[in-house]
């Protein structure tokens, strides 16, 4: 018995330590704006979009410093493939919030498949959001490209 109990102690052990962490229901509503944000943009409806972040955000993305009318541009306007799609997961790491103010870091990969041809893309992400009249929106993304294959 003795044999069988420790290492099912061990594996279970090792199964706790690697899960992801739990998070409170004021963080889940947190990834939840990240995530409407990205399906917002994948969906291309610059709308929703504006719903999931600041009229000021700024973004940092490959060396370039973008803003809300640059994103809607590139990621909505100029992205008119008719069989164009987008499909997100994300592993968020950390999540830290004040009453009006959370830092998120994740990774995200995302599948996009445009003119027949699909592309794998990793990236390493951090967020700043502000909460305004109660709904959490993104003010900032520093967005660190990975992989791309």
């Amino acid at each position: 018995m003795r044999k069988v109990t420790l290492p099912a102690i061990a594996i279970l052990a090792s199964i706790v330590l690697h899960a992801q962490p739990l998070f409170s229901k004021d963080q889940q509503k947190i990834q939840q704006a990240v995530v409407k944000m990205f399906e917002a943009l994948s969906g291309r409806d610059s709308a929703a979009l504006k719903t999931y972040c600041t009229p000021d955000i700024t973004l940092y993305e490959y060396g370039l410093v973008w803003n809300i009318d640059t994103l809607i541009r590139k990621g909505i306007t100029l992205n008119q493939a008719a069989d164009f799609r987008r499909t997100n997961t994300f592993d968020f790491i950390h999540i830290e919030t004040d009453k009006s103010t959370a830092w998120v870091t994740y990774r995200l990969n995302s599948a996009i498949t445009r003119e027949g041809r699909q592309t794998m893309i990793q990236w390493l992400e951090t967020v700043v959001l502000v909460k305004i009249k109660k709904q959490w929106r993104v003010k900032h993304l520093h967005s660190t490209l990975i992989k791309r294959s």
